[in-house]
């Protein structure tokens, strides 16, 4: 898939780096389980190696999981066997080639990926129509065009290497929820310079 052999490069060593903020990582899995229920189906893209699904699976019915790399998805597979979970799917695919019906899941989740992709707004789109009604959407995404709008210069030199950065602001993140016709449900930012802004928005 385009652009997609830096991820494979990265895969191992990634799924070795711990989270940076694991304080704010615990939060965000909490708030995303207080709108799960046990009937659910899921959607996760740009799933990496699989560490945030294999933690919800227990309390969802369901969790496709997709993810450009094909070495991502395969440690990811590695760690649900281990864990001998069987209700998460493990699929390589972007969120531009994977397709649904309109109104599949009850709760799709883009975690550290939207600021990744050129077209964040048509994948925001694409997302509110796979969504069920009242589904939510839960994204964890850095808006570095808040702070860092010296990216905007490096951004061309990324892409070369395969690795996007879309760079943009808050609000501008904000608008695109709201124009695709999600309502903000909740949003947090922990503090500290160049955090991720973490977004539930639900479908109408």
């Amino acid at each position: 898939m385009e652009r997609s052999f830096f991820w494979e490069k990265m895969a191992e060593r990634y799924s070795k780096t711990p989270v940076a903020d694991e304080a704010a990582y615990q939060k965000k899995l909490q708030v995303t389980r207080e709108y799960f229920r046990p009937e659910m189906e899921v959607l996760e893209f740009g799933c990496g190696t699989g560490s945030t699904a294999i933690t919800h699976s227990p309390y969802v019915k369901h969790i496709q999981a997709i993810d450009i790399s094909s070495k991502m998805i395969e440690i990811a597979r590695c760690k649900a066997d281990a864990k001998n979970i069987e209700n998460i799917t493990f699929e390589r695919s972007t969120i531009d080639a994977f397709t649904a019906p309109d109104q599949t899941f009850d709760a799709v989740l883009g975690l550290s990926i939207l600021h990744l992709l050129d077209n964040y707004d048509e994948v925001i789109a694409k997302v509110y129509k796979m969504l069920k009604p009242g589904g939510i959407f839960v994204s964890s995404t850095a808006c570095v065009g808040d702070k860092m709008k010296y990216f905007k210069i490096i951004t061309p030199i990324l892409k070369i290497i395969g690795l996007r950065l879309n760079v943009f602001t808050r609000k501008e993140l904000q608008a695109g929820m709201t124009d695709a016709g999600f309502k903000i449900d909740h949003q947090w930012q922990p503090p500290g310079k160049g955090k991720a802004v973490f977004i539930v928005a639900k479908k109408a």
